[in-house]
């Protein structure tokens, strides 16, 4: 790009990096990367081997989309979808309508199973968490409670909520704007994360989220910007927010001139992606920007509350150079910092950039880029609208994509047990110092994926290679199997009422496998797999007796000399349990 500096403003600008930098000559810059342009049309490919397709049977229309766009169908949702039109797209318009205005659904009954679980930090202000949990001499299980109590909800929402979109777009943003809850210094404050930064901006404007994750104290905590000064710069805020915030590492262009950067195709006032240099000075602009944490240079009143402050002493007022902008020197506070986030959020290879992440995180790993492209002039036409997200959604969600995309997603190991616990009628609620909810807690553990504990700032992968391996599959299986089993210790009989539900889905006078299986499959999966699939579960089922009219008696004796009536109910377990691990409810 070519701004168009003065020689005045250059000057000011070099004498600025020199001492921002402390060089002692002009630096040697990289040219551009030769592949660079690729990234016009798309992320740069992985390096990783072809996936293979397999191709599943293609399931109701309702079920397709309420599998990609909730956290799993149900027989009463499929219910709900479809009275709500005449046609699959006046059924789909009207509940992604309804679901992108979740302030008109009443989701009361979630409160109220949250509190009756004594969850009883989930309305603390950052005040009350900050003085609580952080300040107060507490065990280090009151410390972390907070985080633990968002973590575990996530669950309970995910099961029971009837703002099923806003839970799947709430845990979008979380993995997007990704900070650790198990963080010592996070834990504590989760609350406020989830609650005042992403779940109020999940589907309001993105600058504004931007600017609420970039003043929270967890986010702040967690990449250090807390302690960002003029006079120790810390950049790891500034590189997090373009390379995985906004831009991606597409957009990325390494250490380079950033005057040589060429204009970005989409719209030549902005370059066409981001540098070195825009790392650091991004960092200088957002120096100062700390929290209330009694910090000994501080002198104001109510210093120690936990809350966002900007300490003016520790801010770069110098000029800088950014994004191909200049910011001129001694501005008012904060007003750097937000400069940015303008630029940012107005920037085309940001719309496309998180576009093609939303579409991805719904429908396909690879989103075609017509889509994209669509999606991203509606994100960035409205990036001063207060519904921008909600917008950008409603077109991303009623597209053609939406309407006939099936199979090309799988289950991360969270989600599969969301969607196991919905399909499986549960009432049991997920909570702290319970044995069951320790017990699931711990087995979520071993897949790799509790809620928001990602280490790495990037959040969870959201592609399939990173869930296919056999440890991850291997612990998924285990645990869908162990929800089927397991005694609930806090109520009465199985966690789940698998028993409950054949009786009043099939008269025990007709409890054949083929019967059984054939209930099992709608109830779970919304239709029948292929035939080969039910065949086995039949077999394994009926076992020695005749599948189409063998039946199956309603007891759970010992009989070993004759399977087919050997521990019947754990029989009838073990085949909910093997549909709940086919791919068939594994993809979506």
């Amino acid at each position: 790009m070519h701004p168009g500096l003065s020689q005045a403003e250059r000057a000011m600008l070099d004498r600025a990096q020199r001492q921002r930098y402390k060089l002692a000559r002009a630096p040697r810059f990289q040219p551009l990367p030769k592949d660079h342009q690729a990234a016009a049309s798309g992320p740069l490919p992985e390096k990783s081997s072809q996936r293979r397709l397999l191709t599943l049977a293609k399931p109701p229309f309702a079920v397709r989309v309420l599998n990609n766009l909730s956290y799993g169908a149900t027989p009463a949702s499929i219910a709900e979808f479809n009275a709500l039109g005449s046609s699959d797209l006046a059924r789909l318009t009207a509940w992604v309508d309804r679901q992108l205005d979740p302030s008109t659904i009443d989701d009361g009954a979630v409160a109220t199973r949250l509190a009756d679980a004594e969850y009883s930090t989930l309305d603390k202000t950052l005040q009350q968490q900050w003085s609580e949990h952080v300040r107060a001499d507490v065990e280090w299980a009151v410390r972390m409670r907070p985080g633990w109590e968002v973590q575990r909800a996530a669950l309970v929402r995910a099961v029971f909520s009837k703002r099923q979109l806003f839970e799947v777009v709430n845990t979008f943003w979380h993995d997007h704007f990704n900070v650790m809850l198990s963080d010592y210094d996070c834990c504590p404050v989760y609350v406020h994360y989830d609650r005042d930064v992403i779940r109020a901006n999940a589907l309001g404007n993105f600058r504004t989220m931007l600017e609420a994750v970039a003043r929270s104290t967890a986010m702040m905590t967690y990449l250090d910007n807390k302690s960002n000064r003029r006079s120790g710069p810390n950049e790891n805020f500034a590189r997090e927010l373009l390379e995985l915030h906004t831009f991606g590492a597409e957009n990325y262009l390494g250490f380079m001139d950033p005057f040589d950067v060429p204009p970005c195709p989409e719209d030549p006032g902005y370059p066409i992606g981001y540098t070195d240099i825009d790392v650091y000075e991004t960092a200088a602009a957002f120096t100062g920007w700390t929290i209330n944490n009694n910090h000994w240079e501080f002198t104001h009143a109510d210093k120690d509350n936990g809350a966002f402050y900007y300490h003016s002493d520790w801010h770069d007022s110098g000029p800088k150079f950014v994004l191909g902008t200049f910011i001129y020197p001694e501005r008012p506070a904060l007003q750097d910092g937000r400069d940015i986030l303008d630029r940012i959020a107005s920037h085309p290879r940001v719309a496309k950039f998180i576009c093609r992440k939303l579409i991805r995180r719904f429908f396909t790993d690879d989103p075609p880029q017509d889509l994209v492209d669509s999606a991203a002039a509606i994100f960035r036409a409205n990036w001063r609208a207060p519904d921008q997200i909600k917008r950008t959604l409603r077109h991303i969600l009623l597209s053609d994509v939406a309407q006939h995309t099936w199979g090309r997603k799988n289950r991360r190991p969270f989600e599969a047990v969301a969607a196991a616990l919905r399909a499986l009628g549960s009432e049991w609620t997920y909570r702290l110092n319970e044995n069951r909810s320790d017990d699931l807690n711990w087995r979520l553990g071993f897949t790799g994926h509790q809620p928001y504990d990602w280490p790495a700032p990037n959040g969870y992968p959201d592609i399939a290679t990173a869930w296919s391996g056999a440890s991850s599959y291997g612990m998924t299986w285990k645990i869908l199997n162990w929800i089927t089993e397991t005694n609930n210790v806090a109520g009465d009989g199985k966690l789940l009422p698998i028993l409950d539900i054949t009786r009043a889905g099939v008269p025990v006078a007709q409890w054949t496998a083929n019967r059984l299986v054939d209930f099992w499959c709608r109830r779970i999966l919304g239709y029948l797999p292929k035939s080969s699939r039910v065949t086995v579960l039949r077999n394994f089922l009926a076992q020695n007796g005749d599948p189409a009219t063998y039946v199956i008696e309603d007891t759970n004796t010992w009989s070993q000399n004759d399977f087919k009536r050997h521990y019947n109910h754990e029989r009838i377990r073990s085949m909910v349990s093997l549909i709940l691990m086919s791919p068939e409810f594994l993809s979506r």
